[in-house]
């Protein structure tokens, strides 16, 4: 493999990710412990300089062209995910200068694996190979597996960690054994050249399905889609808030990026075999995540649940095909990061003192003692709950109709009755903060980067809502890269 310019400057934004993790490191050794905040604001410096560099490459020779042998590509689909990914990654890190304050993490190490994580899942937005896809997702996993047990005196935390990382190393054996199988019948793992080799009927044989079935399952766990979502309540509930924040809407959306340029691209000959798989996965986690979703009392439990209900959202657009139905993914995701990471702004600015905000109860009347937080809690819950005018709605209804267009009527209605079900235990937090007197006093954190971070999440959801149609496009174009 020989390496040229445009090699170098298709993976500079990466570049400047991974590098300065690599550099903050010694970083956080040099300067004091109280001062940690240093080297978040350098990680946000870090990220806002890899989206310029991603910006930049738009205008250039290297777009649309594949490189480093056909294993990496810079197109409309990888930039648009990346933004996404800097969003909530952005975020992510603000929503942490309090509470890490709060549980006493004076750790640099902390934004630094924030920061490795982040370019595993931008090269899972690039990568065109399977291969290259398997390390990226790895790349991208392993930091948060050690973000989600950083809170080492909470046995909760702990304990989630150690089921993440148990489960996580089983589905990527799967999923590795699952991309073998690929290479064993096409002789390449390189998606377009995958997709020339299944274009022979020859080739869909009972090996290519058991391939798929494993590709399912090990993407399955990593998008948390049911029956691999088992590691995503307890992940949820004991993971750092803002780690389960960014957890939720970055790698999530990583991983979606590469289901979707797999199946897309690499396995669209074969549609016919995997479009049944992903619906019974996708139907099955909107019912079990809505519904189970119902009964839960900590609204991160809750949130866990719910982000599985969206999965099968997401899952459906796969299964609708074509750019109408990447396209309405994409613009979900986008959607989902705005309005999960503002709510789980307000429960980081519920934590203060012994007051951790994570049980539902906490939100009762919230609104007769602290209105502005509980009309953003409104607007975020209604927008998850997919009610007009949220950028939540226009996400669904851009996938219900990918779905009605395709002719799957059916599974349009399924996902329209579940939404309904859902709705229920979002606006059932808004009734309690609404409608009932608060019992216990209230005390909220303070700071400037929960401020931002909500006032960002928060015009991203009623912009989405209102203005969608600029956004939409966007999404259309991106998509049509596949």
């Amino acid at each position: 493999m020989i390496f040229g310019l445009r090699d170098v400057m298709a993976v500079i934004p990466e570049a400047i990710v991974a590098g300065a993790a690599c550099l903050l490191l010694l970083v956080d050794f040099l300067i004091a412990k109280k001062r940690k905040i240093i080297v978040a604001a350098l990680s946000i410096a870090a990220v806002a300089a890899a989206a310029f560099f991603s910006l930049y490459l738009v205008g250039t020779d290297v777009m649309w062209k594949k490189v480093f042998a056909g294993m990496f590509v810079v197109d409309g689909f990888s930039t648009f995910f990346k933004f996404v990914l800097y969003l909530a990654t952005v975020l992510s890190m603000m929503l942490s200068f309090h509470y890490v304050k709060e549980e006493d993490i004076n750790t640099g190490e902390y934004y630094t694996l924030m920061l490795f994580s982040l370019s595993g899942m931008m090269i899972a937005a690039s990568a065109s190979d399977l291969l290259s896809i398997y390390v990226a997702v790895e790349l991208m996993s392993i930091p948060v597996y050690v973000l989600v047990g950083f809170l080492q005196k909470d046995a909760r935390s702990n304990e989630a960690a150690m089921k993440y990382v148990i489960l996580g190393a089983f589905s990527s054996g799967v999923l590795l054994y699952g991309i073998s199988f690929i290479y064993g019948i096409t002789g390449t793992t390189e998606l377009s050249a995958v997709a020339g080799a299944l274009a022979d009927p020859s080739m869909h044989t009972p090996a290519l399905s058991i391939a798929i079935i494993m590709l399912v399952a090990g993407f399955g766990f990593k998008i948390a889609g049911v029956p691999f979502h088992m590691w995503a309540p307890d992940a949820y509930e004991g993971a750092p808030t803002p780690i389960t924040g960014f957890m939720s809407a970055g790698p999530k959306a990583a991983a979606c990026a590469a289901v979707l340029r797999v199946f897309t691209e690499g396995l669209q000959p074969a549609y016919s075999r995997w479009v049944v798989i992903v619906a019974i996965v996708a139907v099955l986690s909107l019912v079990y995540g809505n519904i189970v979703a119902i009964a839960q009392k900590n609204i991160k439990r809750m949130l866990a649940y719910s982000s599985i209900g969206h999965v099968g959202y997401a899952l459906l657009g796969l299964v609708a095909g074509g750019t109408e139905g990447a396209s309405s993914v994409m613009y979900y995701m986008a959607v989902y990061a705005f309005m999960n990471l503002g709510a789980f702004s307000i429960i980081i600015m519920m934590r203060k003192g012994e007051q951790k905000g994570e049980m539902i109860e906490d939100y009762t009347g919230l609104a007769k003692t602290r209105g502005g937080m509980a009309l953003l809690m409104l607007i975020f819950m209604f927008s998850l709950a997919g009610l007009p005018p949220t950028a939540g709605f226009i996400g669904k209804f851009y996938i219900f109709m990918a779905l009605i267009h395709k002719g799957m009527v059916g599974l349009a209605v399924i996902a329209v009755l579940m939404s309904a079900v859902g709705a229920y235990f979002y606006i059932r937090i808004v009734m309690l903060m609404y409608m009932k007197d608060p019992v216990n006093p209230v005390e909220t954190a303070s700071s400037r980067g929960l401020y931002y971070a909500l006032a960002i999440a928060a015009a991203g959801t009623i912009l989405l809502g209102v203005y969608p149609g600029y956004f939409i496009k966007l999404a259309q174009m991106a998509g049509g890269s596949l």
